[in-house]
């Protein structure tokens, strides 16, 4: 009942939004390019055996990374549709509270963000 009465969750939490926003930019850049490297690699070796069999197999092998390393890029706008739909349920202060959520965790080097972390420090 106590956290219902101050509405404060994610303004206090701002540096921790802001890090777990930083953990998902990194995973959004470096996740995919891995996936698609090691793919790439996997089908060079099949190329390179001359094997119809494992080159059918390294592509759906090389198709699936892609989606994978597609999906892994959407999940922090997917994250953010998320905090903004939730927002818009609440009240001024409580759709306040989930902006700040949402600005650190999709925009994490933004100016909103960082405002937001120095008020918390």
């Amino acid at each position: 009942m106590f956290i219902m009465a101050t509405p404060s969750f994610c303004s206090d939490l701002a540096p921790i939004w802001q890090i777990i926003g930083w953990v998902l930019w990194v995973f959004k850049i470096v996740i995919p390019i891995v996936i698609i490297v090691f793919g790439m690699i996997d089908l060079g070796k099949a190329v390179v055996a001359s094997k119809d069999d494992e080159i059918k197999k390294s592509v759906k092998s090389l198709v699936m990374r892609a989606i994978a390393g597609v999906i892994i890029f959407f999940i922090p706008t997917l994250i953010g549709a998320i905090f903004g739909l939730v927002g818009e349920f609440g009240e001024d202060e409580y759709q306040t509270e989930y902006g700040i959520c949402r600005d650190c965790i999709t925009d994490p080097g933004g100016t909103d963000c960082q405002a937001h972390v120095d008020e918390a420090s």
